[in-house]
């Protein structure tokens, strides 16, 4: 256990960002950097490799906590290989992304902020796709983050075809989630006064990293390469603003356009299986308040669907899927909170290729 009181993985400055030193990227992956007032922002895009498919929708990924574009290359060439445009970003300080000095990101980065870089590259790609709206695939504090945007009034410009939150930060406000962590580690605190209360702390070993995003089936070069990649500080007010309730889920759904009568679902919610912090019943919590509000709003003709059939199960791997009131609710078996990256990702990829095809 004390092993992992190390400051190895642990950083205090920005990274040098040269494109001689940038990380090479499989096949049929491309990067792009997108002008922002603070600086260039990275999108990662998976090259159709044959003719496009869905009318052109593209799909855009973010990332979480102390990820990056990178957390979606499989998810990238998946769909890529499918004929389906797919586009990654990274945020300041994320990635290859510009990054702000250490105490600039920890503690005076906020959410908004983070946002302002997610909507430049959301506009950046449409740009490319004609004006079409993206289907929006957010992972962890990146699904909490496009609920906010989709939420928030200053960007009631942004619209989106729809909505895909894997394993993520549910928008009732993530204080169980951090107590579900701080069960897991009993050392969380005295390892945070031990490291200075540098953000990384809670992932500053690959047991750790392991212990919270990962099931044990997945190969230890394959951690090790991902603890080598995470970002090298993270911001403390991203979190910190979505302790609480920090959604209206009355502003969000008229902002996803799928909605139809005898349409399909306009939300998809996707968790791991064995996901430890964001749990099956925190994701059977935010699948259900997305319902609740649907169908409020469609009988008050807000928006347009049909609810009549109620919530009924889905032939799904795992036996847990649900679809019904506007959502779609599905499970990766074997997989943790890193669902896109744990050793069964393709099955999440598969639901998210299902979800995307009935929109």
């Amino acid at each position: 256990m004390f092993d992992t009181f190390t400051y190895r993985f642990l950083h205090f400055r920005r990274p040098t960002l040269i494109p001689s030193s940038l990380p090479s990227l499989p096949q049929g992956i491309e990067r792009f950097f997108v002008d922002t007032p603070g600086g260039q922002i990275e999108v990662l895009h998976g090259k159709p490799s044959k003719q496009a498919r869905h009318g052109d929708t593209p799909l855009f990924f973010v990332h979480g906590g102390m990820g990056g574009a990178w957390v979606w290359l499989e998810y990238l060439s998946f769909f890529a290989s499918r004929g389906i445009p797919c586009y990654a970003v990274s945020m300041r300080g994320h990635g290859s992304s510009w990054h702000p000095s250490y105490l600039r990101m920890v503690y005076f980065t906020t959410k908004r902020m983070l946002a302002d870089d997610v909507v430049a590259a959301i506009k950046w790609v449409q740009k490319r796709h004609d004006g079409r709206e993206v289907v929006y695939i957010g992972h962890s504090s990146g699904g909490g983050l496009g609920q906010y945007i989709l939420s928030a009034p200053e960007f009631d410009h942004v619209k989106v075809k729809g909505l895909v939150l894997a394993g993520a930060v549910p928008g009732f406000g993530s204080l169980g989630v951090y107590i579900n962590w701080w069960r897991l580690d009993p050392w969380f605190s005295f390892r945070m006064i031990f490291h200075g209360w540098h953000p990384n702390s809670p992932l500053s070993h690959p047991v750790l990293t392991r212990r919270v995003f990962f099931g044990e089936q997945l190969p230890g070069s394959y951690l090790m390469k991902f603890q080598q990649r995470a970002s090298r500080y993270e911001s403390f007010l991203w979190p910190l603003g979505m302790m609480s309730r920090f959604v209206k889920p009355e502003n969000l759904l008229p902002r996803i356009t799928s909605w139809g009568a005898n349409k399909g679902q306009g939300i998809m919610v996707l968790g791991g299986e064995i996901d430890k912090i964001m749990t099956i019943s925190v994701m059977e919590k935010l699948a259900n308040t997305y319902r609740e509000s649907y169908t409020g709003l469609v009988a008050q003709k807000k928006i347009e669907g049909d609810d009549k059939d109620g919530v009924k199960k889905l032939l799904g791997d795992g036996g847990r899927d649900t679809v019904g009131q506007g959502v779609r609710c599905c499970y990766v078996p074997g997989a943790a909170h890193h669902l896109q990256n744990d050793v069964t990702w393709e099955i999440g990829a598969q639901k998210l290729l299902a979800f995307c095809e009935q929109l």
